[in-house]
């Protein structure tokens, strides 16, 4: 899984936008289920959300329901989460992993991770 943030880089304003993309191969992408993960400096990993291999996001963190949202792609094997109106404690190393169940992304469990991509959030 290869990430990559489509903005000006991973250094964001409060307030901005940023959207991450997961690109995939070397394994049925569209049978996964893909999870956005986070874990900020001194902080323990989190589940940011979920996208089921139909699409639909589930499991969202409390902090980020109404800013944040997941996408997929299947026809190009990619996974999107954009992310809106940013905040200094949205700062953290992003990473996207799948799941073989599709539909359940279990922090423990993943099957495949993607190396992180750092977003900062400051002004």
């Amino acid at each position: 899984l290869s990430h990559r943030s489509w903005s000006l880089g991973a250094l964001v304003q409060p307030g901005g936008s940023l959207r991450l993309s997961c690109a995939a191969s070397g394994f049925n992408f569209d049978t996964y289920a893909i999870g956005w993960f986070r874990q900020a400096p001194g902080k323990e990993r989190e589940r940011v959300l979920c996208i089921g291999r139909s699409g639909v996001s589930t499991d969202l963190d409390s902090d980020v329901l109404g800013r944040f949202s997941g996408s997929r792609s299947n026809a190009n094997n990619t996974a999107y989460l954009q992310m809106t109106g940013l905040k200094p404690e949205d700062t953290a190393v992003y990473h996207c992993a799948a799941h073989s169940s599709g539909f359940f992304c279990p922090s423990g469990g993943m099957n495949y991770w993607g190396k992180g991509t750092l977003v900062n959030v400051s002004s």
